[in-house]
């Protein structure tokens, strides 16, 4: 299997590498460095380093996984897919090959950086593989997601959607709180005049909870998805991951594999529509 994964991976990036999209994010990663980190200028601050290229590496490795993604749903690439054991082994490749050429980018842009750049000291250094690669993850893993390559029907829209719906209540506690505390008393009131009287009472009981301390409580959990980011980011400032802060890293990683699981559930499952 690590063969075959070994020769499908180097098959697409060869192809992605010496196309126009290939040559274009190369010159988008240059076009990058020169203008955020300027050798006139220089950055002096190792925590904008890291983040910064970060982000960047979070970009390609979308856009990257996108084209790759795009590439491998011609038909042209059937006979491969029908000779394989498994289809998620296509799918990996896809996966491995946009997480390559982006982690190969990144770095090209990062050494670049270091030119008049930060000074980066150990903690710095100790940082930069977690935090990347888990983003870089968790980009490529949505990117095949958005893809026609492995979405089905709606699953792109029901995974997006739930990730808008959490973004969105971090933004509108109030209003949600408030809204779901008129719907409980709602319920809470339809159950005890049906006779429910205990039920009834506990809903109220929570709707009072959730109207007096809706921010909080809605705070905590819209953002609970997220906060494994916000831990990394802080972790990148204080240049060391604290002890709750080290779990972050992998809890984004877990992330990604349950997403990559549903990814090759879904292509594995699907009836296989290649385009011309």
């Amino acid at each position: 299997m690590i063969q075959r994964l070994l020769v499908l991976t180097g098959y697409f990036l060869r192809r992605l590498i010496f196309s126009l999209s290939g040559i274009i994010y190369i010159i988008f990663g240059m076009i990058f460095w020169l203008l955020f980190f300027s050798p006139g200028q220089g950055t002096p601050d190792s925590e904008y380093y890291i983040l910064v290229i970060g982000a960047f590496g979070a970009v390609i490795t979308f856009l990257s996984a996108l084209t790759v993604a795009a590439r491998a749903n011609r038909a042209a690439n059937y006979p491969m897919v029908v000779r394989l054991p498994s289809r998620v082994e296509f799918l990996a490749a896809v996966l491995f090959t946009a997480m390559i050429f982006a982690a190969a980018l990144q770095l090209l842009v990062a050494g670049l950086a270091l030119i008049n750049g930060p000074s980066l000291v150990m903690n710095s250094l100790m940082v930069i593989p977690p935090v990347w690669f888990a983003v870089n993850s968790i980009a490529a893993v949505l990117a095949l997601h958005a893809s026609d390559f492995v979405t089905v029907n709606w699953s792109r829209v029901y995974i997006f959607g739930v990730l808008a719906v959490f973004l969105f209540g971090q933004n509108a506690r109030e209003p949600v709180g408030t809204w779901l505390s008129n719907r409980l008393i709602g319920l809470s009131r339809s159950v005890m005049n049906s006779g429910q009287i205990d039920l009834g009472s506990s809903l109220s009981e929570l709707a009072m909870r959730i109207s007096e301390n809706n921010s909080e409580l809605l705070g905590n959990a819209f953002g609970l998805v997220f906060w494994p980011f916000r831990a990394m980011a802080d972790a990148v400032v204080a240049r060391s991951f604290g002890p709750a802060q080290a779990l972050a890293p992998a809890i984004v990683l877990l992330y990604s594999t349950i997403l990559f699981m549903l990814a090759a559930d879904l292509f594995g499952s699907k009836d296989l529509d290649f385009l011309e």
